[in-house]
């Protein structure tokens, strides 16, 4: 704790260097990214396990705070994707090291060229959806449906912890147990270092295709839209304008029968997960180098989150989405809108 005061204070006052906020602004972004990936996979999961709940999370993220919310995770996702390539690069060709500094502020140059005209079409999805006076969820309900959330990484925590101090106790082993000395341990590092840099490479065109389909060129309003085009999906309609008809489209749509965007988002779901509870780890061990217990339960944590989030996300891509998971994402959409008469379901009876 002592050591994570110290970097905040003395970040702050730092003078003179670009490098030192480079390195902070990649931790932050990252773990910022982190956050929004465990919340995004969890109640995308939701489309096939909880429709009702998928639809009310889609609620959430589709009120004012969230909306400022995605503003900043464009923001993180953009910025730590060049730093990342920048980084790489650096650490490939050392004898490019004194051009560090042009290179960091050639980051920022390049992250705000890509954000303006990014925050321009987003901008217009925004104020096109609230001239509409669109339902929106009041702001008590969306932070009290943030506390599960909460309790959940708290729990993970202490979980973690419980879990290290069993392991010392009976193991009596320094953090990382047997095998992570100068040997095996040092080979274990050296493949992370690899996997980090490499991962990132692959990662950039997935994520920035993601982004590009869902939070730009569609816009996450869309997904509730009646009648509306899904994207990447060649003129699929969802009919209901629920959000589960809209993954299910996209999820169902087939190229030489293969389901293109199910392979896409099971790549982009492996690559982003281990990658950033992998960073994760770099930053609480960084923090906790003196204290065996929580450098320990650092480790099994971010171990448990991937497991748990891969898990998670594998059974829902490789799940079902029916008709009578979007009749119930329909009938929880009349009931957040306070609807007795729902023009959704008399789509659906219709199509029956």
């Amino acid at each position: 704790m002592t050591s994570l005061v110290t970097t905040i204070t003395e970040t702050l006052r730092y003078r003179g260097a670009i490098g030192q906020w480079s390195w902070v602004l990649h931790r932050v972004t990252g773990l910022g990214v982190l956050l929004f990936l465990v919340l995004h996979v969890i109640d995308t999961s939701w489309s096939v396990f909880y429709p009702t709940l998928y639809e009310k999370a889609i609620a959430i993220y589709q009120s004012p705070l969230f909306t400022l919310g995605e503003f900043g995770l464009v923001t993180a996702v953009v910025y730590h994707a060049y730093n990342g390539i920048r980084i790489g690069i650096f650490d490939y060709n050392p004898k490019w090291w004194p051009h560090q500094k042009r290179a960091a502020y050639a980051v920022l140059g390049l992250t705000a060229i890509t954000l303006i005209p990014t925050f321009v079409v987003m901008g217009y999805h925004v104020v096109d959806h609230y001239e509409a006076s669109p339902f929106i969820l009041p702001l008590g309900e969306v932070l009290v449906e943030q506390i599960p959330f909460g309790i959940g990484m708290a729990v993970a925590v202490v979980a973690a912890i419980l879990v290290s101090a069993v392991v010392g106790l009976v193991s009596r082993e320094p953090v990382g147990g047997a095998g992570y000395g100068k040997g095996r341990g040092s080979r274990i590092e050296r493949f992370w270092w690899s996997y980090m840099r490499m991962s990132g490479l692959l990662i950039v065109p997935l994520v920035f295709g993601h982004l590009a389909m869902v939070h730009v060129i569609q816009g996450v309003f869309d997904l509730t839209a009646v009648n509306s085009t899904v994207v990447g999906t060649g003129g699929a309609i969802n009919e209901t304008g629920t959000a589960v008809e809209f993954v299910a489209e996209r999820w169902n749509h087939l190229v030489a029968g293969v389901a293109v965007w199910k392979l896409y988002d099971i790549g982009l779901l492996a690559l982003v997960t281990v990658h950033g509870f992998n960073g994760l780890r770099y930053v609480l061990t960084d923090y906790t180098m003196g204290n065996p217990l929580l450098r320990r339960a650092s480790v099994y944590l971010c171990v448990m989150g991937a497991v748990v989030l891969l898990l998670l996300g594998a059974g829902a891509l490789l799940g079902t989405i029916d008709r009578d998971a979007i009749r119930m994402a329909a009938e929880s959409q009349c009931e957040l809108r306070g609807l007795e008469e729902c023009a959704i379901l008399d789509t659906l009876e219709a199509q029956q």
